[in-house]
């Protein structure tokens, strides 16, 4: 019956989770003709979406009001209507404690909650990014309490999230989608799910653990080629050669390399956070994942190298640190979009303030932000006074910055993206 409603499109879908991954899929299936509950415990985000006012960036403002004034998607805060649903699909937040454990409270919570009012025939869907073995650990040992077997009473998979904020290429209706079932059952009816809401290619795996593990090895991967790429980046230094050069000339190679870049730090809600999710679940297993470790060790002090650099520099011209003032450029964790989550300018700041330097930051997308690490509130300021500042330092490379101008404006800068390098200028320094 599940499987009959879905090709109808008469499945009632709900989404628990309304941010950065959970809106663009409810919009998703909203499109696709089936009618979407969202579930958040927010009540700016139940507000805004009842009143089709769109918050993330890789939505379409027009698309979402119309799907919300056609009745295809509506929000709330209550639980009870999953007695009434078909799909489930949790997108909750999956963040990292104090000690760089992962926090699975949100998805505890959740599944705890829909467990009240959960009825059979009804598929249900993690895609948090967590660590492996979750989705048997929690959701279906709590659906077993509750009386309902896998795969017979009810379906459950896990299905990786694969967001990229800011891409105009890929969004989340055709990037490619993996999922893992719990049974045979439970793939079957999640694949004809996926086929149905996306315009991409719906890859099975054999559980949960499988797609768990895929989503972690995904960014774990790119975490630690940014690491190579950012030690190397130390070494040119000492060795007077340009890191940038050396990886334009690398990439004329066709195959075996595949290139990544340095940076001021490693940014958003999954790179620099999923490989802690494997390391601590290798304790369990009396493994010690060294390699994925020292990446992260090497990326996080790339904040710290940033500022040792500004030092150098303003060194060379007469100023102490203590005694400069220095604008950064860009606050959000990559270009072009507004999502600071995880954000190398913290840890700049941060490093700044250790050297009690005076500076302010710009940024066309982020007009203030809370750091998370010292709990202060920071404006964007107006790019008018350029010149005053005795450093630029160039965080994150947004389209709308007119660099010719910045450095024909400014003293001095620091190009810690490499996207002044067709311009010549003596007043530039790169990373």
């Amino acid at each position: 019956m599940l499987l009959e409603k879905i090709n109808k499109k008469e499945a009632k879908v709900a989404v628990i989770g309304l941010g950065y991954v959970g809106l663009p899929m409810a919009v998703t299936v909203a499109r696709k003709g089936y009618q979407v509950t969202g579930i958040d415990v927010s009540k700016f985000c139940v507000e805004n979406v009842n009143k089709g006012k769109n918050y993330i960036g890789d939505v379409d403002d027009n698309e979402m009001k119309k799907l919300v004034e056609n009745g295809m998607l509506k929000a709330t805060h209550d639980y009870s209507v999953i007695k009434d649903i078909d799909v489930i699909m949790i997108a909750v937040p999956t963040p990292l404690d104090k000690y760089h454990q992962p926090d699975s409270s949100y998805i505890k919570a959740s599944t705890d909650s829909l467990a009240q009012h959960l009825k059979k025939d009804t598929l249900v869907v993690l895609e948090s990014t967590t660590y492996p073995g979750t989705t048997e650990e929690i959701i279906v040992k709590k659906f077993k309490e509750m009386g309902f077997e896998a795969g017979k009473d009810v379906f459950i998979a896990f299905s990786p999230e694969r967001v990229d904020p800011g891409n105009l290429q890929y969004k989340t209706h055709n990037t490619p989608k993996v999922v893992g079932g719990v049974t045979e059952k439970c793939n079957q009816i999640s694949k004809k799910f996926y086929e149905m809401i996306l315009d991409a290619e719906v890859y099975l795996v054999s559980s949960p653990a499988v797609a768990e593990m895929e989503k972690i090895y995904e960014n774990t991967f790119r975490n630690i080629n940014i690491a190579l790429a950012n030690e190397m980046t130390i070494l040119c230094e000492k060795m007077k050669i340009d890191i940038w050069e050396v990886i334009e000339a690398a990439k004329t190679k066709p195959y075996g390399f595949m290139a990544f870049y340095p940076g001021p730090g490693v940014g958003g809600h999954c790179i620099p956070i999923d490989p802690f999710y494997l390391t601590w679940k290798a304790r369990e297993y009396n493994y010690h994942t060294r390699l994925i470790e020292l990446a992260g060790e090497i990326n996080m002090a790339m904040p710290e190298f940033v500022v040792n650099k500004a030092v150098r520099m303003l060194n060379q011209k007469g100023i102490a640190i203590s005694k400069a003032k220095i604008l950064l450029l860009g606050a959000a964790y990559k270009k072009d979009i507004e999502d600071m989550r995880e954000s190398p300018i913290e840890n700049v700041i941060v490093e700044l303030e250790k050297s009690m330097t005076t500076f302010d930051y710009n940024d066309p997308h982020v007009p203030c932000f809370k750091n998370e690490l010292n709990g202060k509130t920071y404006k964007s300021v107006s790019l008018d006074k350029i010149s005053d500042y005795d450093l630029v330092i160039i965080i994150t490379d947004h389209s709308k910055y007119d660099y010719k101008d910045i450095i024909n404006k400014a003293q001095l800068v620091l190009d810690t993206r490499a996207v002044t390098k067709g311009i010549k200028s003596e007043k530039v320094v790169k990373l």
